[in-house]
């Protein structure tokens, strides 16, 4: 090993410095040598070094400077502190700094020799280290994102090439296919990862509270404008906006938000000053935005400042070799109350995969909530499925008339019922309607006069 470790000792002390350097090259060694910090510094911007020997006190600059200088230029040369004026604070100082090692001289050679040895393992455990926990992350990098097909596995080399950019990103697909996790894949492995990642929902706001949350208002801005409001786009500075549904924003909002992409500057509502952000954009959507430019809802402009690069989002029945990847995920993900670990049976499974999941994996997901939530037994089985992936023959069949939407949904609706012992108020959970409605629809049906 030592005939590979390279040696740069820094001492203004020609007789120690060459002395020490004869006898580095005779342990097999590789020594470069210098008298001060500036030839130093020159020499490990031009060359790879593993180890430096630094004398503490030299003309100019210091070791302790030097040392400070070489983490910047150099980090991963370790360094080692030589000096005759040893001191605690000396070492403690150096060590903050970085230094691996202090030793005092005069210092016997076998104790030089050590020094390098040990620093130089450090060197090398460090790189180790690092490559580890690259391909950690390497195979960590889309947890969230579950599956294997070649579709999904196209998502994944756009991720981890734009990623590391500051290129805005357009996110498209249909709804519950997980664009927001491509958004968070890209977000955790960008240069931003440590700042915010802020989410807004075109679809929950109105046009004027959408303006005030991604612009924020002044003080009076508008009647109900107590208080100066921080806009998103400021919360975000410095990180990532993912914009769900940009489809949605209105020609106002979407002259706003061009101006930021073009010059990373906006005004909040009733301001006169123009606000500098550092926002790196993420947007989303389901709609055909070119048809929306056809059809004058979407301005042209905007859209290539967002489709600087594309990412399409497979639907779920495109990738249906995933959905046991995803069952299995979901289960041991689990995290209902009071609920068992559960398997899926290979029934049960079959009929998944034969769906086809109008609302992607956010829909597989609420049935397997479901299913979990209403199995008595550790095993999923067909019959803990909702009716809607039940295998058509198997549920029509009951019918000798071609039942209604509404029939259906209120078969439905006895089911769940059924398996929750009446309980409507949790059925109403399940059901994900207000237990108002579920009432409602019980009191207008005759035929479910045993549930009210």
């Amino acid at each position: 090993m030592a005939d590979k470790i390279r040696v740069l000792l820094v001492d203004d002390e020609e007789d120690f410095r060459e002395s020490l350097a004869a006898e580095l090259k005779r342990k097999n060694f590789v020594p470069a040598c210098t008298d001060s910090a500036a030839n130093a510094i020159h020499w490990l911007e031009e060359n790879d070094t593993d180890v430096a020997l630094l004398d503490i006190r030299m003309p100019q600059i210091d070791g302790i400077e030097l040392l400070k200088r070489i983490k910047q230029i150099s980090p991963d040369t370790e360094v080692i502190i030589l000096t005759g004026y040893g001191t605690l604070d000396n070492a403690v100082e150096a060590m903050k700094a970085g230094a691996c090692d202090f030793l005092r001289k005069p210092c016997r050679l076998q104790e030089v020799e050590v020094a390098i040895k040990n620093a130089f393992e450090k060197k090398i455990l460090k790189k180790q280290n690092a490559l580890l926990k690259n391909e950690l992350s390497r195979k960590d990098r889309h947890r969230d994102l579950v599956g294997k097909s070649q579709k999904l596995l196209q998502v994944f080399k756009i991720i981890d090439k734009v990623a590391p950019m500051d290129s805005t990103v357009l996110i498209l697909g249909e709804s519950g296919v997980g664009k927001d996790l491509v958004a968070r894949a890209i977000h955790r492995y960008s240069r931003r990862a440590s700042q915010p990642f802020i989410v807004m929902d075109c679809c929950s706001l109105n046009e004027n509270l959408l303006q005030s949350e991604l612009f924020g208002h002044e003080k009076g801005a508008y009647t109900g404008a107590t208080s100066l409001k921080h806009g998103l786009f400021e919360v975000a500075d410095g990180g990532t906006l993912f914009i769900d549904e940009i489809g949605e924003i209105s020609p106002t909002i979407q002259t706003g938000l061009l101006r930021v992409l073009e010059t990373g500057t906006f005004r909040r509502l009733g301001g006169v000053k123009d606000i500098k952000v550092d926002v790196r954009i993420l947007a989303a959507t389901n709609r055909d935005l070119t048809k929306a430019i056809k059809d004058g809802m979407f301005r042209e402009d905007l859209f290539y400042r967002l489709n600087v690069v594309a990412i399409t989002v497979p639907p779920l029945r495109e990738r249906i070799e995933d959905i046991p990847l995803l069952v299995e995920h979901a289960l041991q993900t689990s995290r209902i109350p009071g609920a068992r670990l559960k398997k899926m049976s290979k029934e049960a499974m079959d009929i998944l995969m034969s769906y086809h999941w109008p609302g992607n994996v956010r829909e597989l997901l609420n049935i397997i909530e479901r299913a979990i939530i209403l199995s008595d037994k550790e095993v999923i089985q067909p019959q803990d499925l909702p009716l809607p992936v039940q295998p058509r023959s198997e549920y029509f069949e009951k019918f000798d008339h071609n039942p209604s939407l509404a029939e259906i949904e209120m078969d439905y609706i006895k089911w769940i019922l059924k398996k929750t012992g009446g309980n409507k108020k949790r059925a109403a959970q399940i059901l994900k309607i207000d237990p108002k409605t579920l009432y409602r629809k019980l009191k207008e049906n005759p035929a479910t006069e045993g549930f009210q």
